[in-house]
């Protein structure tokens, strides 16, 4: 039986016309969230998982979901450390098997955790953003991650930022919001996985005939783009 999937349908016919202005605010005004307790008691158990490992390279897996791409990331590259991190706990629960001993799975806020990450001066090699909740009405902009106030903090942890989803106006957003934050110019792409799926969405979409798309910059460290009071 072949895979189905709602092809995504959105009111905005391009880019937000509001997304500059927001990333420019992001740039320029704290993010003033308090830290969630759990998340700082998250991301403590997870800097000293990582510390356990010495000096291996680290790879960030934002919004993981079950951690299906954590496990092959982990399979895929022995030689380095992968975190995955979601928020909710019933994905991350699901059995899909012990991860690889280089990866961990971590309950967290993101917002919070990719803050505490660049105050603790982590340094992904690679960073994922796989298939996240596009949040395609025009007036859900804030909820997508180039239009929510924690932009800044993804982009200065540096490193390969590999962005991939099925609605192509989400990684255009993207990839516009990340030139004007940091100068750095990304193409969107056709992506074929070729068979080789990372997470379980990709492989839906995939053989639901949509087309894929990604995005994928390289970034140096660079604290300093978030700002501080």
């Amino acid at each position: 039986m072949s895979e189905r999937s709602r092809i995504i349908t959105s009111n905005q016919p391009g880019p937000h016309h509001d997304l500059a202005r927001r990333v420019e605010r992001a740039l320029t005004h704290p993010l003033r969230k308090p830290l969630a307790d759990h998340t700082r008691e998250a991301f403590a158990a997870a800097e000293a998982w990582r510390a356990s490992h010495g000096e291996a390279p680290l790879i960030l897996d934002a919004c993981c979901g079950v951690g299906l791409s954590t496990r092959r990331l982990a399979e895929a590259h022995p030689d380095c450390v992968v975190i995955g991190v979601d928020r909710s706990a019933d994905r991350l629960s699901r059995e899909h098997g012990a991860p690889p001993d280089n990866a961990l799975l971590v309950r967290a806020d993101l917002v919070d955790f990719w803050r505490l990450a660049l105050a603790a001066g982590w340094r992904p090699v690679r960073h994922y953003l796989l298939y996240p909740n596009p949040y395609p009405k025009s007036t859900h902009l804030k909820m997508r991650w180039q239009g929510h106030p924690v932009f800044p903090a993804i982009l200065a942890l540096g490193g390969r930022l590999e962005l991939r989803s099925n609605w192509r106006l989400y990684v255009e957003e993207f990839s516009l919001a990340l030139e004007q934050a940091t100068g750095v110019a990304a193409p969107v792409e056709a992506h074929d996985p070729a068979g080789d799926f990372l997470t379980h969405f990709e492989r839906k979409y995939h053989l639901s005939g949509q087309p894929l798309w990604k995005m994928v910059a390289e970034l140096p460290h660079r604290p300093g783009l978030l700002p501080v009071e």
